[in-house]
Formats: C-alpha cells, sequence, structure tokens
C-alpha cells in the first residue's frame, strides 16, 4: 500500500510540475507528512484489532497489578513523609500532632482482618481447624473465645474421640465437678469482684494451658475449666485429671477370674500412651485396685443406668427364648459390687432342642449358659425364675442378678472378640 501510494505521488508530481512550477522540495515535504499521516493511522487500525480479539496476556496484568500496588505504597509513604513535615513545621502542639499523625497512618495503613470476614465463612474455617487450633484461636480476643468455644464446633469432635466411653453418668460426674469448681473458687475469695476476676483468670490460664496440652501430651498438669461448655469438658477429659465412670472388659489385664465380664471403674485419659487409667471399688475387705495401660477397645459407656452395687430390673424377661444372647449381673457375696458377664439362653433338659417342638419360652425357669467354661464346670449353667426373679443364688456359687437381653450385633461381636483362647475350669 505504501508503495501504491508513493507512486501515485511521484505521478501526480509529473504532472503537476509539467503543468506548473511548484519546487520538488517542497512536493517532497509533503509527500513525508503524508507517508507518516498514513503509517500511524494504519499502525492505531492494526492495535485496535489486536486488542479487541486477544485480551491481556498473564504477565501482563501481574505487571500492572505490581505497579498498582507499587504506587499505592509510594502514594502511603508519600502521605507519611507529608504528615511528618506537616507535624514538625507547624506550631501544633506535641500531643495533637502526634494524634493526627496516628490518625492518619491507621487511615492508610487499615486492612482486612479475619472478623471482617462473613459469618458464614468465618464458621467454615474454624471448623477445618483441629481442636489444638480453636484452642489456641480462643485466646486471641474476646469475639474469636466465644465462637471457638461454641458448643456446635465441639461436639463433633467430642462424639468422635470421646462417644464411645463417656455417657450420661459421665455427664452427671462432669456437672457434679463444674457445680463443685465453681462453689470453692468462690468460696475462697472475698467479695464478688474479687471472685469474678479470679474465674476470669482461671479460664484464660487453663484456655492457655488446653491449646498447648492438646499440641504436647507431656503437658499433664492441666487445670479445669470452670464452665459447661463442650470445649471445656473435652479440655479436662484430654488432660486426664478429670475421672468419669466407665466399664471396663476382663479387667486387671484379663485376670482369668473375670474372663469376659465388664465392671465399672472410674477411668482417666493418659496421653502420652494413648490409654486410660482404670480405678476399681474396692471388693470387700480388699482394697481399690488401679489398672494402667486400659486400651479404648475394652472400655465402653454403662449400657443402663445403674450402680455397680444396685439390682438392674429385668424387662425382658418374658421374651427370652433359647439362643438369646445376654449380659447377667453376678458378685461373689453381698459385699461385691456386681459385673457385667456374658453368657447365652440354653434349653431345658428335657427339650430335644428342635426349634418347631422346643416349649422352653413357655417355662417359668430360664436356662443360663456361660460356654466360655469347660463342661461339668458349676459355672457352665446356672437357672433362674421368669416370673419372680430378683437375686438369686448363694455363697458358694455367687449371686446372679438382672438381665439385659443383647440385640445389638456390635455387643455381641465385641463380646466374642474377648473371648479367651482356651476355656475356663
Amino acid at each position: 500500500m505504501i508503495t501504491t501510494s508513493c507512486g501515485f505521488l511521484s505521478q501526480l508530481y509529473v504532472s503537476i510540475n509539467a503543468s506548473s512550477e511548484i519546487p520538488f522540495a517542497t512536493f517532497q515535504s509533503a509527500t513525508h507528512h503524508m507517508l507518516l499521516f498514513l503509517i500511524s493511522c494504519l499502525s492505531f487500525i492494526f492495535l485496535s484489532k489486536l486488542l479487541s480479539l486477544k485480551p491481556l496476556h498473564t504477565w501482563t496484568i501481574e505487571k500492572m497489578s505490581l505497579c498498582t500496588s507499587s504506587m499505592s505504597m509510594m502514594k502511603k509513604k508519600t502521605k507519611f513523609t507529608e504528615v511528618c513535615l506537616l507535624g514538625s513545621s507547624t506550631n501544633m502542639p506535641k500531643k495533637e500532632r502526634r494524634k493526627r499523625f496516628e490518625v492518619e497512618v491507621e487511615e492508610e495503613t487499615e486492612e482486612m482482618c479475619l472478623l471482617d470476614l462473613p459469618d458464614l465463612v468465618l464458621e467454615s474455617i474454624l471448623e477445618k481447624l483441629p481442636p489444638s487450633g480453636l484452642c489456641r484461636m480462643a485466646g486471641v480476643c474476646r469475639s474469636l473465645r466465644d465462637r471457638c468455644r461454641s458448643n456446635y464446633l465441639w461436639e463433633r469432635y467430642m462424639k468422635e474421640k470421646w462417644g464411645s466411653v463417656i455417657g450420661d453418668a459421665a455427664y452427671r460426674e462432669w456437672q457434679w465437678h463444674i457445680a463443685s469448681s465453681s462453689t470453692t473458687s468462690s468460696s475462697s475469695f472475698k467479695g464478688k469482684k474479687k471472685a469474678r476476676f479470679a474465674r476470669s483468670l482461671s479460664r484464660i490460664l487453663c484456655f492457655a494451658r488446653a491449646g498447648l496440652m492438646l499440641d504436647n501430651d507431656r503437658r499433664k498438669n492441666l487445670c479445669s475449666l470452670s464452665d459447661n461448655s463442650i470445649m471445656s469438658w473435652y479440655a479436662a477429659l484430654e488432660s486426664g485429671n478429670f475421672w468419669f465412670p466407665a466399664q471396663v472388659y476382663n479387667r486387671e489385664n484379663g485376670h482369668v477370674g473375670f474372663m469376659l465380664s465388664c465392671y465399672d471403674a472410674d477411668v482417666s485419659y493418659d496421653s502420652q500412651t494413648d490409654s486410660f487409667h482404670a480405678r476399681y471399688p474396692p471388693h470387700g475387705r480388699r482394697p481399690a485396685v488401679i489398672e494402667e495401660g486400659v486400651q479404648w477397645d475394652r472400655l465402653r459407656k454403662p449400657p443402663v443406668d445403674t450402680f455397680a452395687h444396685y439390682l438392674h430390673i429385668s424387662n425382658c424377661l418374658n421374651e427370652l427364648r433359647p439362643g438369646n444372647h445376654i449380659e447377667i449381673q453376678w458378685r461373689r457375696n453381698k459385699e461385691f459390687p456386681y459385673g457385667w458377664w456374658y453368657g447365652v439362653i440354653g434349653h431345658l433338659e428335657m427339650c430335644d432342642k428342635i426349634d418347631y417342638h422346643c416349649q422352653c419360652h413357655n417355662s417359668d425357669t430360664v436356662v443360663l449358659e456361660f460356654n466360655q467354661y469347660t463342661p461339668g464346670s458349676r459355672w457352665t449353667r446356672a437357672t433362674i425364675n421368669r416370673k419372680n426373679h430378683r437375686e438369686e443364688g448363694n455363697e458358694m456359687e455367687g449371686f446372679y442378678g438382672g438381665i439385659r437381653k443383647l440385640d445389638s450385633n456390635q455387643e455381641i461381636t465385641t463380646w466374642k472378640r474377648l473371648w479367651p483362647a482356651e476355656a475356663l475350669a
């Protein structure tokens, strides 16, 4: 296009020069200006089409963002310098000059903080934190403390780790512990202000220690938090200072006299070994026994709300049929607490053990079988009365108490997993 334009201009010059006397230098200058104009127009059209068809490259956008941030930083520095010069060049009092300086700098350097996020986004972030992270976050400020102590966040962690061993009895023990701690702390200080200050200080220290303890298992001296939040309960359980009621399978490291039984005990958690200490109630004149190293799979929460020395009221006696899996209370003598022993319902001696002929469920006598013992042992079979059963037995064979029918496959599987390698005598 440019060559065609130059040829056209040359022909035009020849024709004009033939008819008039125009200097060649003047015509050459006009030609150069026209060429520059054409080149500029073509360049503008080319760039316009290029920009309309292709977006900016990533590196171009990054460079522009960097330039923008640099200009912003330069603006802040310039503003900072202007404030300093303004304060030093005027006769403004020192306090007002300092106050104005702080306000100006704060306005320029203000940034978005975590609490500026929407509530839903902030809750989603907190849900991703582990228990140790929530404990540390609770010590940042009052607003985050209230959010991090929310029962909504801690219910999941409580259920995941402690749901299999914590029951209603443990919750009542925790409530009593809270009430007694509050009474003790209040009576040790005179005046409401001192008591309130002491409780607040205790909570702050305990939250701080809880965060450290959850990160480092060697820190065991964690004071219990004196509030009713699930976070406080979780921290108290982790510390090991809170003993709660539970039941232990095969007590005293699987002592032969307690195989396939489950006894009440007060337990506390040992974070170093990820196991428990179990403190059993005394048996008659025998002192209390403490067993260490009790693993998670040997613990369960009490299935019924009955104390160890009380008879459980059986509601399933009329439903019992041969083959049903059961747990029954048994104790050696009247001074001992009950333990729960695993067994099955057997057939009467005169029954042929054929299902469609069996009438054992219509009899008042119920046969209990404990097949972990060798045949012929005095502990293999026992009988109770279906109608008026309370506590049956004697000092020689012990006393049989209340019965639970096992309908859960998980409970039956747990008992079978604990089955002894050899039959007991």
